[in-house]
């Protein structure tokens, strides 16, 4: 009876005493160290500038409106030399832009837009003219392609009416824009203008700006 109640008593106690024990690890077991994310470095990327552009080849005459003085780089009186470095040389050397090309030469720089033409007289820039497919206009706004009544807006009782040379249908109008201008043939070196040509169908085929030589019916007469 001493031994049984002993017995009990012993079981009582182990029992209490390994609900008191709190878990550990199993053998050979660790716990796992919580993961942590590195910080991100603080790097900003400079943003890669865009490549320039290239610069055009006509980029002096960029919105450039002819007048009586030049167009954009070229003006009236430069040298050849001159008129070489700021619109380039002659694009096509082996055209003859007149019977005495030393004496009065016409030629379309090759840096200049298209449809321009220029006038060297004793190796002097004489006369602009704007032929064929160019796109640029004159001060006053006008270009080829535009009619007769552009010119009458724009200038009124300035520009002086005469018929074409060889077809009375045609009609040149002439603004001169300074210099002594009242003689009938202007000769003043100094005289500055412009004058449009306007065709039978009433449409402006050329324009041409400068010194007297804005008078010539055919190139450089």
């Amino acid at each position: 009876m001493t031994r049984t109640a002993a017995l009990l008593a012993s079981i009582a106690l182990a029992s209490c005493g390994a609900n008191d024990t709190p878990d550990s690890p199993a053998a050979g077991e660790e716990s796992a160290p919580s993961a942590q994310m590195p910080e991100a470095e603080n790097e900003t990327t400079a943003p890669t500038p865009p490549a320039a552009e290239p610069a055009s080849e006509t980029e002096g005459f960029d919105n450039a409106a002819l007048t009586g003085d030049g167009l954009g780089p070229l003006r009236i009186g430069m040298t050849l030399e001159e008129v070489n470095e700021a619109a380039g040389p002659d694009d096509n050397p082996g055209a003859v832009g007149g019977p005495e090309p030393e004496v009065c030469d016409q030629f379309h720089p090759a840096d200049a837009p298209d449809g321009i033409l220029v006038m060297m007289e004793n190796g002097v820039l004489s006369r602009i003219s704007l032929a064929r497919d160019s796109v640029v206009e004159t001060d006053a706004g006008i270009g080829l392609g535009d009619g007769p009544e552009t010119i009458r807006e724009a200038y009124g009782d300035g520009a002086v009416v005469t018929p074409g040379k060889y077809n009375p249908e045609a009609q040149d109008f002439t603004v001169w824009q300074s210099g002594n201008t009242s003689a009938d043939y202007v000769q003043d070196p100094d005289a500055r203008g412009i004058r449009y040509q306007v065709n039978p169908s009433g449409e402006i085929h050329m324009i041409h700006a400068g010194g007297p030589s804005i008078q010539y019916v055919e190139g450089c007469s």
